[in-house]
């Protein structure tokens, strides 16, 4: 009986929300790629420049991030549909240790499932972006494309948490990280597939079963994350703290979130 309570006292809602965010970031994500740069799809002949359609890419897939962010459902996890975010909030005290295994887990199933859907829907033109992978660029070290995905999750991070230490930027915390992923994404895939995301990274290259390389993406974002926790606090110097572990917090949602600064509807027990 204990261990059913305990279940069911978990946060199941946040959980959902993340896996259906991830799902549904990752299918619009992949299918804007797919449209982009699928074999035999006309976007090739109408842009033949790949840098555009790599901004668009961008604007793209962390637009729908962006939105979800401001979505019911994105206001009640914090949308952070990432497990790098996730662990930064961890890491600076934000989360409850089953709280970040149960965002974890829900955007791993739901990058999984988001990959599985563009597959289900795009077929050949899906396979012939070798499944959406994330891969090293041609003609660029291992060590440079491991350092380009630390540092690109260094930023986002870092920048995350500049915003939410902010009462006046926090709303435009979801602009940000649409403008900022965009560029990365433009000026970073050719170098490393701007993963930023280990969960972005595992979802195809579990449906494809294909894991060359794949190492990197579970060892740089995570490292440039916890960069970003500890220049942060080196940066605040205890001046500043991070106020919400949602990147969109309004007051009428109710917060499972540790510390929270700013005012919010608390869990019913």
């Amino acid at each position: 009986m204990n261990t059913f309570t305990s279940w069911k006292s978990l946060n199941w809602s946040e959980y959902g929300a993340e896996l259906l965010g991830t799902t549904f970031n990752i299918l619009v994500g992949f299918s804007i790629i797919t449209f982009n740069f699928g074999k035999g799809l006309p976007i090739e002949h109408l842009i033949p420049a790949a840098s555009p359609r790599l901004l668009i890419n961008g604007l793209i897939f962390a637009g729908s991030g962006a939105l979800f962010t401001i979505s019911p459902l994105g206001k009640l996890s914090g949308a952070h549909l990432n497990p790098c975010v996730s662990l930064a909030f961890w890491l600076e005290g934000k989360m409850h240790k089953h709280d970040l295994l149960g965002y974890i887990v829900g955007q791993f199933l739901g990058a999984i499932l988001g990959t599985s859907l563009a597959l289900f829907l795009w077929r050949n033109y899906f396979v012939s972006v070798n499944y959406c992978m994330t891969s090293l660029g041609v003609g660029y070290p291992l060590w440079y494309v491991f350092l380009a995905e630390v540092f690109m999750t260094f930023v986002l991070v870092l920048s995350i948490f500049i915003f939410l230490s902010h009462r006046h930027l926090m709303r435009w915390t979801p602009v940000m990280v649409w403008l900022l992923v965009a560029t990365m994404v433009w000026l970073g895939a050719p170098i490393s597939g701007t993963s930023l995301n280990t969960a972005r990274s595992v979802g195809p290259a579990f449906v494809a079963w294909s894991w060359q390389d794949q190492w990197l993406y579970f060892i740089a974002p995570p490292l440039g994350a916890l960069l970003a926790v500890k220049v942060f606090r080196l940066v605040a110097m205890g001046e500043r703290e991070v106020l919400t572990g949602k990147l969109f917090h309004v007051p009428n949602y109710r917060c499972i979130f540790k510390n929270v600064k700013v005012p919010h509807l608390r869990k019913q027990k």
